[in-house]
C-alpha cells in the first residue's frame, strides 16, 4: 500500500489553478517581521515603515493567455502592465514601478519587440508608472512575458479579500462579460480566416467589446471616487477570472455566504446582443467571462446613500452568513448555487 501511495501521480487538471496555489503554499511560513501578507490576495503586503509596500506579478504565454493571430503586440505590451497594476488598485493602493521579463523565440525581430515596448510605455505614461528594470531571455516556446508591479499604500486604508462582514453590500465597477465577448468574436474570425484566408475579418459594430479584450484598462478611477467620498472598501478584489471566482475568493477568505441578483450585474448591452448572437446566457459571460478587470468590493450599508450617486458602480447583492450559500437569485426568481466555472489556467 505504502508503495502504491508512493508511486501515486495526480493531475494537476485535478485540482486546478487555485487548489495548486492552496496546495503549495498552504504550509509556507513567514521568516521576516516585514511580511505583512503573502500569498492569498491581489498582492503581497510588506511593511515599509510610514506605509505598506504592495507587489504583485502575472505571467502572460502565447497560445495560454493569448493568441497572436489576432492580437497586436502594442496592445499586449499595454495589457501585460494594466492586468498588473489592477492588482495594485485592488488592495486600495497606488502602483508607482513595474519590472518586466521577456522570453522571444527567433521569430521575433527587433521591430516587433520595439512595438511591444511601445505599449508598455503607453500603459506606463497612462497611469504614471515607471519601467524600472527586468531581464530578456531566449524561448523555445514563443512569447513569455512576466510583469512585477511594485506600489505602495497607507496602513489604515489596506484592503483585503478576507475581510467583508456579514450584512454589508456587494459592489462592482463598470460593466462585466464585455472581454469575453471579444475573445469569442476574435476566435469567430480567427475560424473563418483559416478556412478561407482570402476573407476579410468583420469586426463593424464590435469595437466596444474588442477593446475590452485587447486593451483592458485598470480602475484608478474608482479608487479615487471612493476616497472622495469617504466610502472604506472592507474588501476588495479585481476581477480577472470572472466575478464568480471572485465572489467565491472573498467568501472563502472571509468565511461568508453572498447572494447577488442576476437583474442587478451590469451587462453592456454589445455584450449581451453579443451573447445571445451565439445563443449563449449573457450573465455566464459576466460570472464566468473573466478578463474584465473591474472591482469586486464589499461596503458597509451606512455608505449606500453614497454609493448610489457613482454612477459606474452598481450593487449586486450582500454578504450573509456561511451557511447560507454562494447564491444567485435569478432574474425569473428561482435561487442557484453559482459555482465558479471561469477561466482556470490548469484546466
Amino acid at each position: 500500500m505504502a508503495e502504491e501511495n508512493k508511486n501515486k501521480r495526480t493531475e494537476i487538471s485535478e485540482l486546478g489553478e487555485f487548489g495548486l496555489i492552496d496546495r503549495l503554499t498552504g504550509d509556507i511560513k513567514t521568516h521576516q517581521a516585514s511580511t505583512v501578507k503573502g500569498v492569498g490576495d491581489d498582492a503581497a503586503v510588506i511593511d515599509g515603515g510610514s506605509g505598506y509596500i504592495l507587489v504583485t506579478k502575472d505571467l502572460l504565454l502565447e497560445n495560454i493567455h493569448f493568441d497572436l493571430t489576432y492580437y497586436p503586440l502594442k496592445h499586449l505590451g499595454y495589457k501585460a502592465i494594466t492586468v498588473n497594476l489592477s492588482d495594485i488598485y485592488a488592495m486600495n493602493g497606488t502602483p508607482r514601478q513595474v519590472i518586466v521579463g521577456i522570453g522571444l523565440s527567433n521569430r521575433f525581430p527587433l521591430e516587433a519587440v520595439e512595438e511591444l515596448y511601445r505599449g508598455m510605455k503607453l500603459a506606463c505614461d497612462k497611469y504614471k508608472v515607471d519601467l524600472v528594470g527586468g531581464d530578456t531571455t531566449s524561448s523555445r516556446q514563443g512569447l513569455m512575458l512576466s510583469v512585477t508591479a511594485i506600489g505602495d499604500v497607507e496602513k489604515e486604508k489596506v484592503v483585503y479579500r478576507g475581510t467583508a462582514e456579514e450584512k454589508e453590500l456587494v459592489c462592482v465597477s463598470g460593466d462585466l462579460g464585455a472581454a469575453y465577448a471579444g475573445l469569442l468574436i476574435l476566435e469567430r474570425e480567427k475560424a473563418e480566416f483559416t478556412a478561407n484566408p482570402n476573407m476579410q475579418p468583420d469586426l463593424e459594430g464590435f469595437d466596444y467589446i474588442l477593446q475590452r479584450q485587447l486593451k483592458p484598462e485598470a480602475r484608478p478611477d474608482i479608487i479615487k471616487m471612493l476616497d472622495e467620498l469617504k466610502i472604506m472598501p472592507t474588501a476588495m478584489i479585481d476581477i480577472s477570472d470572472g466575478l464568480a471566482s471572485e465572489i467565491k475568493h472573498i467568501c472563502k477568505q472571509s468565511n461568508l455566504g453572498c447572494t447577488v441578483y442576476e437583474d442587478k450585474i451590469p451587462i453592456d448591452e454589445q455584450t449581451y446582443d453579443t451573447a445571445r448572437s451565439f445563443n449563449m446566457d449573457p450573465t455566464m459571460y459576466a460570472l464566468n467571462g473573466g478578463e474584465d478587470y473591474e472591482l469586486l468590493f464589499t461596503i458597509k450599508q451606512d455608505d449606500y446613500e453614497k454609493i448610489k450617486s457613482i454612477n459606474d458602480v452598481s450593487v449586486i447583492g450582500y454578504m450573509t452568513e456561511k451557511n447560507a450559500g454562494i447564491n444567485l437569485i435569478t432574474k425569473s426568481g428561482p435561487v442557484v448555487e453559482i459555482k465558479a466555472q471561469g477561466w482556470d489556467h490548469m484546466k
